[in-house]
């Protein structure tokens, strides 16, 4: 069933976005010039205008918010997944959504990672996190999915490496009568949504601390100043 999803996905969001074929021989030729160079930045959601402001989908807005930084569009298709190629705080990126859903993210970053060389510790997972209140943005090193599936995913298709850096944007845990399936496919409220905006750059902030600083001074909190480059 996943794999018949994932098919049918493809096609609806290569027609409604105008996602067109990223050129693979040229691409391949780029990564065998540099193939160490390259790091993956995915934003966890599903795919269709019914999920994009969802709370699930707040990793996609991650990557939207780098993609303007970068002055990139993803407007490319790629193992599944919307790309785009640019370049934040001096690092050579590639930018990705995948357009399978949630729970076999894995299926489309495990194939961008392949093809383009990119071992688990070149690549930042973007996504929501219901353990951490709402707003809230955490910067993890690796470990475990905790629960979620799309990490879970992620890690099943990197052969159980778990050493990916993970920004996590906080959506907090919902009310006791809701299920946990349909909160996450909820809008944030009203009141909400400023907090949650700020929270979107706060984490392509630690995303570019990451590719500017190294993961273990943007653990530490450290940012890059306005401009997006180490002093």
């Amino acid at each position: 069933m996943g794999a018949a999803l994932s098919s049918l996905t493809r096609g609806r969001a290569g027609r409604r976005g105008g996602l067109r074929p990223v050129d693979t021989a040229a691409a391949a030729a780029d990564v065998a010039a540099d193939p160490s160079a390259l790091w993956l930045i995915v934003g966890l959601g599903n795919p269709g205008p019914r999920y994009e402001r969802t709370r699930h989908n707040v990793g996609w807005r991650v990557v939207d918010a780098l993609a303007a930084r970068a002055g990139c569009a993803l407007d490319r298709a790629q193992c599944n997944a919307a790309v785009g190629r640019g370049e934040l705080c001096g690092a050579r990126v590639l930018l990705a959504k995948p357009l399978t859903f949630m729970n076999v993210s894995g299926e489309a970053v495990g194939g961008l990672a392949r093809f383009y060389r990119i071992p688990p510790s070149r690549v930042i997972a973007c996504y929501d996190d219901l353990d951490t209140d709402v707003a809230r943005v955490r910067l993890r090193p690796g470990g475990g999915h905790g629960g979620h599936n799309g990490v879970r995913s992620m890690i099943q298709h990197f052969g159980g490496d778990k050493g990916f850096a993970r920004v996590r944007v906080g959506i907090g845990r919902p009310p006791e009568h809701l299920p946990v399936a349909s909160y996450v496919l909820q809008d944030f409220a009203a009141s909400e949504r400023a907090d949650v905006d700020a929270a979107v750059e706060e984490a392509a902030d630690a995303a570019c601390a990451v590719l500017g600083l190294g993961l273990e001074k943007a653990l530490s909190g450290v940012r890059l100043p306005a401009g997006g480059r180490a002093t």
